[in-house]
């Protein structure tokens, strides 16, 4: 049976602990928001912040795709059509990203098929996300607000906004300045 969202939330959880990690600066990127911000409160003083970086946001009880356009349609038909998994996207989705087509190609060959449910099962939130302390960065090439529900987040004191001039693959387009803005986070 492929993973599920609350396997990734539950790895994320068990290896902190596993590692007995304390001071942890938790980042997730894109869909990992969805799981990081769950694992986020349920590892409770072994956090120090969570980062989500250009990513969804989990919200208690609606699994990712709700907050799509189309309610997660068209992504569920492709679930349903490629055996459980949500396939690979081409390299054609990466482009206007900032990147080169060496970096394009890298992403698209190191991909694999995404376990469907991690996208269609609900997000447990065991603590209020705006609890939390976080940053949101913003990849603001392309899209340059953040989406309504991190926007409220940021208005209620304990997250704040750091803006990158650039696609949502940082770590590829811009990883020196992503490292500065996570090394800073993380008070090192």
């Amino acid at each position: 049976m492929p993973a599920g969202q609350q396997t990734h939330v539950q790895d994320i959880v068990d290896e902190i602990e596993r590692q007995d990690l304390r001071e942890v600066v938790l980042v997730g990127h894109s869909y990992s928001g969805i799981p990081s911000g769950q694992a986020a409160g349920r590892i409770g003083d072994r956090l120090a912040h969570v980062v989500f970086l250009d990513s969804s946001v989990p919200a208690d009880g609606e699994p990712f795709v709700s907050a799509w356009p189309d309610g997660g349609a068209m992504v569920r038909a492709s679930i349903a059509e490629n055996g459980g998994f949500w396939p690979v996207a081409p390299a054609a989705h990466f482009e206007g990203h900032g990147l080169t087509d060496e970096q394009i190609a890298r992403i698209v060959g190191g991909s694999t098929p995404h376990p469907g449910a991690t996208l269609t099962e609900p997000a447990v939130l065991e603590r209020p996300l705006g609890d939390l302390p976080a940053t949101y960065i913003k990849c603001t090439l392309g899209d340059p607000e953040p989406s309504d529900d991190v926007a409220k987040l940021l208005t209620g004191g304990r997250w704040r906004l750091i803006e990158m001039d650039t696609g949502h693959w940082p770590m590829f387009s811009q990883p020196c300045e992503l490292a500065q803005i996570l090394l800073d986070i993380a008070g090192a």
